[in-house]
């Protein structure tokens, strides 16, 4: 496969893309992902790629056929107690990609970070072995580190966008803005010259807010999302994916993606 083929196992014909990120289990306590393939299994009908550890790409290669499969190719660990705040370090890449039949990589990219000389030389390195390999590269670029929304403003995710860019990001993944408005964040996904897709973070318990969000996004020129837990923690798992794939590949509007969900 050439490297647009292997970007349009993730951008479909519309240019737009459902991403469910399963590769938490390298980094935090994943309530929710105890059976992996079951749940790729369910959610297929709604759900253009993963993002997945290698272990998992080995072990879900049945449940993965025909679907975007994207290698993360770090470990991007949070603080916790006195360990070193390393923000995230390379353990793979397009060797270990192709091996799995991976069709994209994923590294993040944390600017501001106090490991950031580290973290863009190996974001760098795997963009120059992609250069190679017909592998696109997604980089997940978010100021200083992973679950900070104070940080996550809009001048902040604006210059992290753009660095990811021109580092020679493929597709650049990132937060919605904290308090931004969709004018205000399509004026730095237009400055972004590679789809920009928009990630969900924690589980919001909210799926009127998750949708809102989404719906701005998309509004704003976002090319997709890429969402894990506010979907495989959510008590319907393939209830919520199917909405927010109405919202990206139908341009739903929120009350009618609210209507492929349960009532309360």
């Amino acid at each position: 496969m050439d490297r647009d083929q292997n970007l349009a196992r993730f951008l479909q014909p519309d240019g737009r893309t459902v991403i469910l990120p399963i590769d938490h289990g390298t980094a935090i306590p994943v309530p929710g992902l105890g059976d992996p393939v079951a749940l790729i299994e369910g959610l297929n009908p709604f759900v253009d790629g993963y993002v997945v550890n290698l272990g998992l790409a080995f072990a879900a290669v049945e449940a993965l056929e025909g679907k975007g499969v994207c290698l993360r190719t770090d470990c991007y660990k949070p603080p916790h107690g006195d360990n070193l705040d390393e923000g995230s370090y390379r353990l793979y890449g397009a060797d270990e990609a192709h091996l799995c039949g991976a069709h994209a990589m994923m590294n993040m990219l944390y600017t501001h970070h106090p490991n950031e000389a580290g973290i863009f030389r190996e974001a760098a390195e795997l963009i120059g072995e992609s250069l190679d390999s017909d592998l696109p590269v997604i980089l997940e670029a978010l100021p200083f580190g992973i679950g900070r929304p104070d940080d996550y403003t809009l001048e902040n995710i604006g210059y992290t966008l753009r660095a990811a860019a021109e580092l020679g990001a493929d597709i650049v993944k990132t937060a919605f803005p904290t308090g931004a408005s969709a004018d205000e964040f399509r004026s730095i996904v237009e400055s972004c010259f590679v789809p920009v897709i928009v990630l969900g973070g924690a589980a919001m318990g909210d799926d009127r807010a998750l949708l809102e969000m989404v719906r701005k996004a998309i509004d704003a020129g976002a090319a997709g999302i890429a969402v894990g837990r506010n979907v495989w923690q959510h008590p319907k798992p393939a209830k919520i994916a199917k909405a927010l794939h109405a919202i990206v590949h139908e341009d739903a509007s929120v009350d009618k993606a609210m209507k492929a969900l349960p009532k309360a």
